[in-house]
């Protein structure tokens, strides 16, 4: 038994395998057992939606564990934008430090808390029998005044968390699995997998 990411994301692909290893299965890319991501059409109105589809979309064509999330950062001060968009926010091929950039420019003249954003993540997870568990996570944070770290990758330079004073690209990859949303509703996913593979091995 191995499991699938549903995902094209580089950065989380790598997240995935770290927070996954004590699992001790192989993961594997869509691209590895040859299928696009490009293909999945992202065309639902919330975060647990797209996760499904995506999920769904792999398990149709692979019997094995598949592991699909949906991602995205909402700002209070911009109406919960970007939302479900936060991918594709500014057109698909908007460098992100570009949309970093935005988003910090967006938020001129707002200080602490009018500032507030969270990360959510929904995760599902497909299990050959046809079983699905869904898991979330939730990171509350702020907006950075200005673009801070080289670590992470898509808005961790402009998610400033006040208790640290960093922003989640300045915090390091080892503690930054500790707290975040993606890590949250991993371990969720993890833990159920554990409880699917020690029911289904007797």
């Amino acid at each position: 038994m191995r499991i699938v990411m549903a995902t094209g994301n580089p950065g989380k692909l790598t997240e995935f395998k770290k927070l996954l290893e004590d699992l001790d299965m192989e993961i594997l890319t869509m691209r590895e057992i040859g299928l696009n991501p490009g293909d999945i059409v992202e065309d639902g109105t919330t975060f647990e939606e797209n996760a499904r589809k995506k999920a769904e979309f792999v398990g149709a064509k692979e019997d094995t564990i598949v592991i699909a999330d949906d991602s995205g950062l909402e700002i209070d001060a911009l109406g919960g934008e970007p939302g479900i968009y936060s991918a594709r926010y500014l057109g698909e091929d908007t460098p992100q430090s570009v949309v970093n950039a935005t988003v910090v420019k967006k938020l001129e003249g707002l200080h602490g808390e009018e500032r507030a954003c969270r990360f959510h993540t929904f995760m599902v997870v497909l299990f050959p029998d046809g079983e699905e568990y869904v898991s979330q996570g939730t990171l509350e944070g702020q907006i950075s005044e200005e673009v801070r770290g080289e670590g992470g990758f898509g808005y961790d330079p402009v998610f400033y968390m006040p208790a640290y004073g960093l922003t989640m690209a300045e915090l390091g990859t080892d503690f930054k699995n500790t707290v975040s949303h993606r890590s949250i509703a991993t371990k969720k996913a993890a833990e159920k997998i554990r409880e699917w593979l020690d029911t289904h091995s007797k």
